[in-house]
């Protein structure tokens, strides 16, 4: 698979800085919410049987949300993360043409403002890298994602999301001490106000992932 320019520069460490991204607008504060809120609802509490219709359906309102503010980092971050978990609904070969879709509004937010949302799309770009499969049939690469994930966490070394998918990155490499500390973090981390859904369905991950390395390591 070809790499791109803004690849090489992102994944090489070679981004020293972003350009100053744009401040959202009233309406795309308000579309970034309703797509947070819509994807947690999707992703917790909907039946699994519906999840993918309904991620499909969200990532066109992403997309929507998008063509209004072309240029926000925040809804590029969000479009990603729909996609990706879109992905994982759908499933199996199908859906490594969203994955890809995926990564590249991730390396967009970032050459935009590495720092949006908290450094958000280095770990879900990092979560791609050790999810999916590697070469040839697609990009994932361990090495890579743990650069990600670590990036992420130097923003935000408090936050849910980043602990939680660095120390899933952890118990998947049978790292399990370090695995351990990544999920109580992600346990102990702060609330986001607004984000309450998803901060209990993530909680309830990092607690499961917890169980399997103490179960390891025993």
């Amino acid at each position: 698979m070809p790499k791109s320019i803004v690849r090489n520069l992102i994944l090489g460490g070679a981004l020293l800085f972003s350009l100053p991204s744009f401040a959202l607008s009233e309406v795309g504060e308000q579309s970034l919410k309703r797509l947070q809120g819509r994807w947690a609802e999707i992703n917790y509490q909907l039946p699994e049987t519906q999840r993918e219709a309904a991620f499909a359906k969200l990532a066109d309102e992403a997309e929507s949300a998008l063509k209004a503010e072309p240029q926000a980092a925040e809804l590029l971050v969000w479009r990603g993360i729909i996609l990706s978990t879109w992905a994982g609904a759908k499933g199996g070969l199908g859906a490594l043409d969203l994955v890809k879709q995926a990564r590249g509004e991730f390396e967009a937010a970032i050459k935009l403002d590495a720092k949006a949302l908290d450094g958000s799309a280095y770990t879900s770009l990092g979560s791609l890298y050790y999810q999916v499969p590697g070469w040839p049939i697609s990009f994932g690469d361990d090495k890579r994602a743990e650069q990600l994930l670590k990036q992420a966490l130097s923003l935000n070394p408090t936050g849910i999301d980043a602990n939680y998918f660095y120390g899933d990155f952890l118990l998947r490499q049978k790292r399990y001490a370090e695995a351990q500390v990544a999920l109580e973090k992600a346990l102990a981390a702060p609330a986001r106000p607004g984000r309450e859904v998803a901060d209990a369905g993530r909680r309830k991950e990092a607690q499961a992932l917890l169980q399997k390395v103490q179960a390891a390591k025993e």
